[in-house]
């Protein structure tokens, strides 16, 4: 008899706990047992920057990382407009500096190329850009080949061809001599102290035919530049604007392109303030916000199909460098603070792929910390390797204390290695 009243008794409780589960009661949105870690942290704001989820091989897009929530985005530069400008900017200096250029006087005008990471859109873009501007690129399925050429002094490589300029009614030929992916032997790409030891290596065998140096970012470029063509009066092209490259085209470095990086950092903090704030994605970029900011359209633009903000390239030469001396100053149209009542704080968790990259973090990071307090924002900065995402994931441990995610990936491929923790 009192097994019996024991299990009805148990019976009787299961019956009202399951009513009280199923009352019209809503639990608090708050709580995250009430909604679920997998729909709290997969539904808060989040945005890719600098590297865009893609497919290494193919540069395909990955629109399931793009598209993981209502408020993912991607924030970068436009690629291929920058790398027709670098490009365009060594043909020109070529163009207007012939009389001095041809070292050896064989008419051959011979260049080097310091590539960053094989599989980065961004480095397959300005390999790309170059050969397109220098007449050697040659194509392959239908792209520009952007592989590394190893050594080809000779030009008898398949990979590239011999270009030819015609300059004050003499033709000179161009030849790609060499190019390699800078990679050290713990596996990190665009990779400096790689970049000026190769260049080492290759001046010890054929140095005198080197008269450009061009380099996929200024990291690398600079690297080359203090090692040896500085000293040696070639110039050289690099990629991103940073501050020390700007500084030295006043010493002989060819040139650069500044990415925008002002106008990418806000853009990166800008699309989760906007998420958090629950306003339209456009405030205070192509509209005005409530401060004042606002971006025109010749900086940026939106690819509404890809999710993803892109701001424009400029050219940094001898001409206009005092310009961009100083690369972590805001861009001033985007400058105004926020208000923190209407915009209160709100935490966020971003990772730079490298600490000791030199864009990222002398660039980069540091424009992002001036926006982040303008668009009151508490940002953890977490520095990683640059050779393993598990560096930077492993302390993703704790997603439920963030509003929002700021992304930059080690491989473009590896967007799910973040998403999945998101999700759990």
């Amino acid at each position: 008899m009192k097994k019996r009243f024991l299990t009805i008794a148990m019976a009787l409780f299961m019956v009202l706990g399951l009513a009280a589960c199923s009352s019209d009661t809503p639990a608090s949105s708050d709580d995250p047992a009430s909604t679920g870690t997998t729909s709290a942290n997969a539904e808060k704001p989040l945005v890719w920057f600098n590297r865009q989820p893609s497919n290494s091989s193919t540069g395909e897009l990955d629109m399931a990382a793009l598209s993981f929530n209502d408020d993912t985005y991607y924030v970068g530069f436009d690629a291929n407009q920058g790398a027709e400008l670098q490009g365009q900017m060594i043909r020109e200096y070529i163009e207007a500096n012939i009389d001095d250029l041809d070292r050896n006087g064989d008419g051959v005008i011979g260049y080097v190329l310091a590539i960053g990471d094989i599989g980065h859109n961004d480095s397959i873009a300005r390999t790309r850009g170059v050969r397109s501007a220098l007449g050697t690129g040659v194509e392959a399925n239908g792209e520009i080949n952007s592989d590394p050429v190893g050594i080809n002094t000779d030009g008898s490589s398949t990979i590239v061809q011999d270009g030819t300029l015609e300059i004050n009614g003499t033709t000179y030929t161009v030849r790609e001599l060499a190019s390699q992916e800078m990679k050290n032997s713990s596996g990190a790409t665009w990779d400096a102290a790689t970049a000026g030891n190769t260049i080492g290596t290759w001046t010890a065998s054929f140095g005198d035919q080197i008269d450009i140096v061009a380099s996929n970012n200024d990291g690398m470029g600079m690297a080359i530049f203090n090692a040896w063509s500085k000293d040696n009066g070639v110039p050289t092209f690099g990629y991103d604007a940073n501050s020390d490259a700007v500084a030295a085209i006043a010493e002989g470095y060819g040139g650069t392109i500044s990415q925008h990086a002002d106008v990418q950092a806000y853009l990166t903090l800008r699309v989760l303030r906007n998420a958090l704030d629950g306003v339209d994605i456009d405030t205070g970029i192509g509209t005005a916000d409530d401060a004042g900011n606002v971006l025109t359209s010749d900086v940026y633009k939106y690819d509404e199909a890809s999710r993803s903000y892109y701001a424009l390239n400029v050219a940094v030469t001898a001409e206009n460098y005092k310009d961009f001396l100083d690369s972590t100053v805001t861009y001033a149209p985007v400058s105004n603070q926020l208000d923190a009542e209407a915009h209160p704080t709100k935490n966020v968790w971003l990772n730079i792929y490298n600490s000791s990259d030199n864009f990222l973090s002398s660039t980069y990071q540091p424009l992002l910390q001036k926006y982040d307090d303008l668009l009151n924002l508490n940002v953890e900065y977490i520095g990683g390797d640059g050779q393993t995402e598990s560096n930077i994931t492993n302390r993703l441990g704790n997603p439920d204390q963030y509003d929002a995610f700021a992304i930059n990936m080690v491989k473009t491929d590896n967007a799910a290695s973040y998403t999945s923790i998101l999700s759990q």
